[in-house]
């Protein structure tokens, strides 16, 4: 089969509350992962709901083959229905066409080495970098999941984790995405990391990506959410990047997750969202630890009471 003669580059401008929503839906009808792109602060506008800083640019791709408007056509619909219910958070649809020899490497320029915290490196797959003694490296395919490392509720994770006792300890990743965290995790010296996520897409990603670590001895990837298939299943450290809402939803099932001294990590929490979860936490015994902002996300370390 030819390989086509260009790509068409499909673009969405969405408010971080829903980009993750967004990067499914593109990664749904497009090829080849989905880049994400950090916008700079605008000017603010008076009574704007939405903080300045927070939008994204979220692009993928698509062949120009014979199946090409039947997967715009249905990005396009299902992007629809999203804006119905959530349409201050997410733009119009916009496309330009790209040469096939500038594809492959379209959406790289959107990923660099990045540092968080005081010594954990995110590394995109193609890119080279000399360590120093002391960082841990986390290599990954940006562009197949959602977890790259640039979103500010993954930063608040892993610099949370990094100070976290994690060595030693049984670790749950709710939401893996591409598995940034789990990798984190096992890297920093974890015994046990079983990581879960509901998309098969992400399931998937994340797998390749803790293969390719050479980590699938610590680290087990699989299709699901709580509760857990073992009731009795109880882990030093949860971690949960994922939304508000789902995290208010499942908050009546992660008191039996946690060890005792355990500890929660719930980030995925918009600002105004945050005393919301709070609540539903703590209606379920557990305790703040302490809050981490970052911009207008929030991260929650809660514990048993």
């Amino acid at each position: 089969m030819n390989a086509p003669k260009r790509w068409l580059e499909l673009s969405v401008h969405a408010h971080q509350e829903a980009a993750e929503t967004v990067a499914a839906l593109l990664h749904k009808w497009g090829e080849g992962g989905v880049a994400i792109l950090q916008e700079h602060a605008q000017e603010s506008v008076d009574h704007d709901p939405h903080p300045v800083g927070a939008w994204l640019t979220l692009n993928t791709y698509l062949p120009e083959d014979a199946a090409l408007d039947a997967r715009r056509e249905g990005l396009t619909r299902d992007l629809w229905h999203l804006q119905a219910f959530h349409g201050d958070l997410v733009g119009e649809l916009t496309s330009t066409w790209v040469a096939e020899e500038d594809w492959a490497n379209a959406w790289k320029q959107f990923y660099t080495v990045l540092h968080v915290g005081q010594r954990l490196v995110i590394k995109p797959r193609w890119q080279d970098y000399a360590a120093a003694p002391d960082e841990v490296v986390i290599t990954l395919d940006p562009g197949m999941a959602f977890g790259t490392g640039t979103h500010p509720t993954t930063q608040l994770c892993l610099a949370a984790l990094e100070e976290a006792p994690v060595a030693g300890a049984r670790v749950l990743d709710l939401g893996t995405g591409s598995g940034i965290l789990a990798i984190a995790a096992a890297k920093l010296g974890a015994a046990r990391v079983d990581a879960l996520d509901t998309d098969s897409v992400a399931v998937a990603a994340a797998r390749e990506n803790i293969a390719e670590a050479g980590l699938t001895a610590r680290v087990t990837v699989r299709a699901g959410t709580l509760p857990l298939p073992d009731a009795a299943a109880r882990y030093d450290v949860v971690l949960a990047n994922i939304t508000a809402q789902t995290l208010i939803t499942l908050a009546p099932l992660l008191p039996a997750v946690i060890a005792a001294g355990g500890r929660l990590l719930a980030c995925g929490i918009i600002d105004s969202k945050a005393a919301a979860a709070l609540a539903a936490f703590k209606a379920e015994g557990l305790k703040l630890r302490r809050r981490r902002d970052a911009g207008d996300w929030v991260l929650l370390e809660m514990g048993p009471g």
